[in-house]
């Protein structure tokens, strides 16, 4: 488990990283290079919303119940 979170915590940084470029600089690097509004731009975000929602996970990992 350790190992997907580590994976998926790349892929939501990537995605963040875009986020960035898109707030400071206004270029939106995924449609850049897969084009506005086709399958793989859908597939690219979808990936980086899933990954989001594995990271959730790394907020509780140390948690331990009393």
């Amino acid at each position: 488990m350790e190992t997907l979170q580590k994976c998926a915590l790349v892929v939501t940084i990537i995605g963040a990283l875009n986020w960035g470029l898109i707030g400071i600089f206004d270029f939106n690097l995924v449609t850049f290079l897969f084009g506005s509004g086709t399958i793989m731009t859908r597939i690219v975000y979808s990936l980086v919303a899933i990954t989001g929602i594995i990271n959730i996970g790394i907020l509780f990992n140390h948690i331990k119940p009393e």
